[in-house]
Order: structure tokens, then C-alpha cells, then sequence
């Protein structure tokens, strides 16, 4: 089974060479390096669906803020 968690990019570097474009994604306060070469469009505040140190897809916020919740929701 695979899971790929929500993340909000918090910061972008090497935004001039999209394949090594990467960024620091902020997994409820859990901060990681992460691959954006397959989401280029990805901007500072996007969410991001991160699987195995890579962002696969820009996520809506709302869907990401639910996604987030009910994972917090499990926690309890």
C-alpha cells in the first residue's frame, strides 16, 4: 500500500531549472526537502500531494485543509 500526504511549499529553490526544482513542504509543521520537477507550476503557500520525496500534484486548499483534518481526526 502506498500513501501520499498533503503539503503546503513553504519555500522553492532552484526555481530557473524546473527538473531540479525543489522546495520545503510543511507536513503539519514537519518540514521536508521535496522534488517539485513534476508539479513546475507549484508556487510558495500551493499544497502539494507528496509521494517518496516527491510532489505528484497541486492540490485546492480546501481539499487539502479536509485532508489534513480528518488525518488529525485519526490521531485522536
Amino acid at each position: 500500500m502506498c500513501l501520499a500526504v498533503p503539503g503546503k511549499i513553504i519555500s522553492i529553490n532552484n526555481e530557473q531549472e524546473p527538473l531540479m526544482q525543489t522546495g520545503k513542504v510543511s507536513f503539519g509543521g514537519v518540514i521536508k526537502e521535496v522534488s517539485l520537477a513534476y508539479v513546475p507550476d507549484a508556487k510558495v503557500d500551493d499544497y502539494v500531494i507528496v509521494h517518496v520525496g516527491f510532489a505528484l500534484s497541486i492540490l485546492d486548499s480546501q481539499e487539502a485543509e479536509s485532508t489534513l483534518n480528518y488525518l488529525q481526526e485519526m490521531q485522536h
